[in-house]
């Protein structure tokens, strides 16, 4: 495992909590990211299916900076981490483990976020130098299975539960060993305004300060 970049450590050492804008426009994404930092978050993800994700990332890397690190998620090969790099993101973060990208992503000084399913799969993303990992779809794993790969798997890389996350199902990972979330489609869908992620924002992070173990 490789040291982790600075500004992510202290981002996510700030609120491990990872504000996912799939679909979002790039007209949008300045509102939305001033509305999610206000809540408390530090950590905003792009996927790169969404329309135009690189120019998101860069009026958000722009308008943010000092403030939250911005990524991309969904990306699938090391040429996407080339232009994430060029866009001015610092987190890249996959659906899958994919060692060339995790391997392009720490050359590149990003930090490095992929997904994994199984022990087999986690244990070969941190070999390829991944930061932290996230558990993905979570909706389709428990809190059980994460207390269960908590047991052998190294506790200097943070563990975060991604996919069907809401405010009232953060307890339970919590207390299974989730040291983060990613917040997809229950913080943003396309169509909703600021003022409605503004809402949820505040929800999540009252639901993530509320829990003892939290912030351990």
């Amino acid at each position: 495992m490789s040291a982790a970049p600075a500004d992510f450590t202290a981002a996510f050492a700030h609120c491990p909590l990872v504000a996912i804008l799939r679909g979002i426009a790039p007209g949008e994404v300045e509102a939305v990211g001033e509305a999610l930092v206000e809540a408390g978050f530090t950590l905003i993800e792009v996927p790169l299916n969404s329309p135009q994700p690189l120019e998101s990332i860069a009026r958000l890397a722009r308008r943010l900076e000092g403030r939250a690190v911005i990524g991309a998620g969904t990306v699938l090969d090391a040429g996407e981490v080339a232009a994430v790099v060029r866009a001015g993101g610092r987190l890249v973060v996959s659906p899958n483990s994919d060692a060339a990208v995790i391997a392009a992503t720490v050359e590149a000084g990003l930090a490095s976020m992929p997904g994994y399913f199984t022990p087999s799969e986690a244990f070969a993303a941190i070999r390829a130098g991944a930061h932290a990992l996230k558990l993905f779809p979570a909706e389709a794993a428990s809190p059980a299975v994460l207390r269960a790969q908590a047991a052998v798997l190294p506790p200097a890389v943070p563990r975060l539960a991604v996919g069907g996350i809401t405010p009232e199902s953060m307890a339970g990972w919590i207390a299974a060993g989730a040291r983060g979330f990613g917040l997809g489609s229950a913080l943003y869908k396309p169509g909703f305004d600021a003022a409605e992620v503004r809402g949820r924002a505040d929800r999540f992070i009252a639901s993530w300060s509320a829990e003892p173990t939290a912030a351990s």
